[in-house]
């Protein structure tokens, strides 16, 4: 194709020579979401234990809980897309002065929600919804673009996250602390995890095995993986909407049951041997342990605790399938060999250790297991942005070099 016939916005995106930094979406939000995760967590230990708190409108728990979801996971969602797209519609990366502002609006949202006391509530409201709205017309313009018809759904619950903000917002102006909000965005980020997830789960599972471990491979998608996807998304509406009815306790062990023998169908068993792809099995099981755990404590709330499923989910599979992500773009996109180091297996030990340290804390209270988990999810995230940092912010991208 010659350069008259390519719009000049694609001819700018081929021939961005600026920073590093701003070359791929995976960049600035895969480093910056890691940084805030650790210093997210450093500032919220202080605030949970009373000992001090910041000028901030949010009560502590909603401070937490929202920075943790829109903050850290959103900007791993936005690399993840801004990474994605092109590949699902082959068209160049969104780089250069797009992904600055894109970056800038997500560092605006977190300085918003730390001073809201200043700002007030709509106007921090505002700030912190715009950067998570932008990302969605990019998306939108990008795989309209493209064609890109299937992966439309993808921007469906991209648009029911942006929602679950717009109500967290609402209820912590209006009742001083979110609730329905909390579940909708909760909700959100597994259901993506399932749709996402369910896809490159196997599909770098197969790759790795029809390489390296031939025999039996992951069965194909099927009727039965949609019939999980839907029992999840049905299971999902009920606990947003019904938290303690007994009716949902029943879908949310159903669908935790579905996606436990979904996941036992990708051949997970036979990819011990590379850790960059086992680590997806590990973090994609934390979702059928969530939705289980969850389950059991609205049918059985003497015996069980919500705080388990939900950390289960929160700290486990968000914590683990991101990290898992991170390293295998940050790695492939940079031209490195898709190999776990030591380093980086460190980096997934500490957040499986952060998982089950916080999941046990909710049946065994322990100060010990809260810090425990707190230091392990900081040394995972910090040690992301300590190992994969340099690699971040200097090796340009295949792409790049290519014309």
């Amino acid at each position: 194709m010659s350069d008259a016939s390519i719009p000049a916005a694609l001819r700018r995106r081929r021939d961005y020579a600026g920073p590093v930094l701003f070359s791929y979406g995976f960049r600035p939000f895969f480093l910056g979401g890691a940084i805030w995760a650790s210093l997210a967590i450093m500032l919220w230990l202080p605030q949970y234990f009373g000992e001090h708190t910041r000028p901030t409108g949010f009560a502590p728990l909603d401070w937490h809980i929202h920075e943790m979801i829109f903050g850290y996971v959103a900007a791993i969602i936005a690399g993840f897309l801004l990474t994605a797209i092109p590949n699902w519609t082959g068209r160049l990366p969104v780089n250069g002065s797009a992904l600055a502002g894109l970056a800038a609006l997500w560092l605006a949202g977190r300085v918003a929600i730390a001073t809201s006391t200043f700002l007030g509530s709509w106007l921090t409201a505002l700030t912190d919804l715009a950067f998570l709205s932008v990302l969605a017309g990019v998306a939108a313009r990008e795989i309209v673009a493209g064609k890109n018809w299937r992966n439309l759904r993808v921007l469906v619950i991209l648009l029911t996250l942006i929602a679950g903000n717009v109500v967290f917002h609402i209820e912590a102006a209006v009742s001083g602390s979110a609730d329905y909000g909390v579940r909708i965005s909760i909700g959100a980020v597994v259901l993506l995890i399932t749709l996402i997830g369910g896809r490159v789960v196997p599909s770098f599972t197969r790759n790795w095995l029809a390489r390296m471990n031939p025999g039996r491979l992951q069965r194909p998608f099927t009727r039965f993986d949609a019939i999980a996807l839907g029992a999840g998304a049905a299971a999902l509406v009920a606990w947003i909407l019904l938290p303690r009815y007994v009716l949902t306790g029943v879908l949310l062990i159903g669908a935790g049951l579905l996606q436990a023998a979904r996941l036992a169908r990708w051949a997970g068993d036979r990819t011990f041997a590379d850790r960059l792809v086992l680590v997806l099995h590990l973090a994609y099981g934390f979702v059928p342990l969530g939705f289980l755990l969850l389950g059991a404590a609205v049918l059985w709330p003497a015996e069980w605790r919500i705080s388990a499923g939900l950390h289960a989910w929160t700290t486990g599979a968000f914590g683990l399938m991101t990290l898992a992500v991170m390293t295998r773009a940050s790695l492939g996109h940079s031209g490195r060999d898709l190999v776990a180091s030591v380093s980086t297996q460190f980096i997934y030990f500490c957040a499986l250790i952060a998982a089950g340290s916080r999941i046990w804390a909710a049946f065994q209270p322990s100060l010990l297991l809260l810090h425990i988990a707190a230091v392990a999810w900081v040394a995972a995230f910090g040690g992301f942005a300590v190992v994969y940092g340099p690699l971040l912010l200097s090796r340009r991208p295949a792409w790049a070099t290519r014309r």
